[in-house]
């Protein structure tokens, strides 16, 4: 049975899969429709058209880019280390919230549980890191105190 650090860590690795496909899945398409555009198409209207589908294939090669190394980062992770302080793929539950320290992600939840990914170059990150148990900082005006750390 997984234990919660391990939920959260499958699921983001999920979450990752599934943009990385549809990203790839969006590319293809697009370049099946700039091929089937050329085919069909002369003069500045094919034209505009190719530049738009090749502008939202960069953009879409961009993200597409982004959650590859999002998923590598997490794939290197060691979360079975343990440790008092909070580190590189620890939970850390305050009095606020739950975070997995990682790279930044959207807000999933697990056992009932919010959990959010945050880089360690962020604002609350970098107040968490290498911090104990009963801890307290404040972020954005909001006072916070370290209750576990997993």
């Amino acid at each position: 049975m997984p234990n919660f650090k391990q939920k959260i860590l499958s699921h983001y690795q999920i979450l990752l899969q599934d943009k990385i496909d549809i990203y790839q899945d969006l590319i293809h398409s697009l370049t099946e429709d700039a091929q089937n555009d050329a085919k069909s198409s002369a003069g500045d209207k094919h034209e505009t058209t190719l530049s738009k589908l090749h502008i939202e294939q960069e953009k879409i090669a961009n993200k597409l880019k982004e959650a590859l190394e999002q998923q590598a980062f997490l794939s290197k992770l060691d979360i079975e280390q343990i440790s008092n302080k909070a580190i590189l793929g620890s939970v850390v539950v305050t009095n606020h919230l739950t975070v997995f320290i990682s790279t930044a992600l959207p807000k999933i939840t697990i056992d009932n549980r919010a959990v959010f990914a945050i880089s360690p170059q962020s604002p609350l990150g970098i107040q968490l890191m290498h911090k104990p148990v009963q801890t307290e900082f404040l972020v954005n005006q909001v006072n916070y105190k370290i209750l576990e750390i997993l």
